[in-house]
């Protein structure tokens, strides 16, 4: 993977630009020990790795204003982070850039059960959101993998998903306002805690931007009453393929669960060395979870086990209890963790017409026979979210790119059958280079001239989401 070559004036600067960046922030919030930034080289695309120039960790909007002033003053390009759990390298930094990390940035600011929503600093996580507002009965909606330590602020820059995205949407659909600061250290607040705005979407085209046009420090954010009840069933199948067609006749049916979650044998494998789940013996499972009343559950349950039955599932287990749901759920929540026992892998999240998952898991079996390597599929399969993940072994050479061939092979193939690039984890580094094969010349420069209103001197997260070849005549 290419990276533009640093700017040997703003290296040569090094020690200046710390020091106006100490006199702006607390003693604290800046880093430049390279023991300290070391932590900051890489987000959980680890295959490539940078230390920055600085990292800054401020507690305020106004803290967040103040870095990105000096820096457009001194045209110091700045990389926004949030946890760091990109698997798109959407964090990489380069050795002329400062990281503005959000990770201290974790406060309530107002919590309105009346009007539905919750104002936070963007720093804090996913899954503390939902932690702020559950004991009065309420639940932040999407819940992505890494919801344990994943900030606001990446799931607004990726437009993240999660298990639940089926029935609730993702963020763009829960994300109601935001405060954004722009490069130049302009303050500007978009939407707010109401589902209408007037003007212009911006709120839209900031979600998903992947840190390419400012620094998101506040967020409103849609909360909803936990439902009356819910509950999972989970299906083992003897073949990809049927797996596959089985979600594809639910969502053809009208049936709109909460989630389906889809998990391959090689998933199953390690899940099971690692969690101990109870997974049954099968080439794939489906997780179906629906929510409502007992008798809105048991209507659209009977309805799932008819739909399966006709696809001949080696199991069918309905949760009859908290535990039960617990451990049906375990296996898929610990599959990332799981996976990592069997070695490196890249993950992909192209995304597709759910009526081509059959054809596209089959593909991929194919593919991933043809290069030597192993894949292993685990996914939200209701919104056609594939998220295959290719082992290798970072120590043998060649096998990093080897991964990456198959990886952009697979993407191309979500292309080709109706879909597209990225669902959830964003382009970043990783598909930066595809881009092409999904939008036209043409697409992309409508793109580049929207960053181009936001951020003129395209100091904002470099080297992100466009091809290199494409930037180069707007990058200083």
């Amino acid at each position: 993977m290419q990276m533009p070559d640093p700017n040997a004036a703003i290296l040569a600067r090094r020690a200046a630009i710390v020091a106006g960046l100490r006199a702006l922030l607390p003693a604290d919030a800046v880093l430049d020990d390279p023991a300290e930034t070391r932590a900051y080289e890489c987000d959980a695309l680890t295959a490539y790795r940078c230390l920055p120039l600085a990292v800054t960790l401020p507690r305020t909007t106004e803290e967040v204003a103040a870095i990105l002033r000096f820096c457009h003053a001194q045209g110091v390009p700045v990389i926004p982070r949030g946890a760091g759990t990109s698997l798109a390298g959407g964090s990489l930094p380069t050795p002329d850039a400062v990281i503005l990390g959000v990770a201290r940035m974790t406060g309530v600011i107002e919590t309105n059960y009346p009007d539905r929503y919750i104002h936070v600093q963007t720093g804090r996580t996913n899954l503390s959101v939902t932690g702020a507002v559950e004991a009065q009965g309420w639940f932040y909606a999407p819940d992505p993998s890494s919801q344990l330590a994943c900030a606001i602020a990446g799931n607004i820059a990726m437009n993240s998903g999660g298990a639940h995205c089926l029935k609730y949407g993702v963020t763009t659909n829960n994300l109601l306002g935001v405060t954004l600061v722009q490069m130049d250290g302009t303050v500007v607040h978009l939407g707010g805690p109401f589902s209408e705005s007037e003007g212009l979407d911006l709120l839209g085209v900031v979600c998903g931007s992947e840190g390419q046009l400012g620094v998101v420090t506040e967020a409103y954010l849609r909360i909803l009453p936990k439902p009356e009840g819910a509950r999972p069933v989970l299906m083992g199948f003897d073949s990809n393929e049927g797996a596959g067609a089985c979600v594809a006749d639910i969502i053809k049916a009208g049936v709109l669960p909460v989630a389906i979650e889809f998990m391959d044998r090689p998933c199953i494998v390690a899940t099971e060395a690692f969690a101990q789940a109870g997974y049954p013996d099968c080439e794939a499972l489906l997780i179906v979870e629906v929510e409502g009343s007992e008798a809105e559950i048991a209507e659209q349950l009977a309805l799932i086990r008819a739909i399966a039955a006709r696809h001949s599932p080696v199991e069918f287990r309905e949760s009859r209890s908290a535990e039960e749901t617990r451990r049906i759920w375990l296996g898929r929540k610990s599959a990332f963790g799981a996976m990592g026992q069997m070695g490196d892998y890249i993950c992909l999240d192209g995304t597709i017409p759910v009526s081509e998952l059959p054809f596209v898991l089959r593909r991929i079996s194919e593919l991933t026979e043809a290069a030597g390597l192993r894949v292993a599929n685990v996914f939200h399969a209701g919104d056609g979210n594939m998220h295959p993940l290719i082992i290798f072994n970072a120590n043998q050479p060649g096998d990093l790119e080897k991964a990456e061939a198959l990886g952009a092979d697979i993407l191309r193939l979500c292309v080709q059958v109706g879909g597209c690039l990225t669902g959830e984890h964003g382009v970043g580094v990783e598909k930066r280079d595809l881009m092409g094969v999904q939008f036209s010349d043409q697409d992309m420069e409508a793109q580049l001239r929207v960053k181009d209103v936001f951020d003129p001197n395209w100091l904002l997260n470099p080297a992100k989401v466009f091809p290199l070849s494409v930037t180069a005549s707007r990058r200083g």
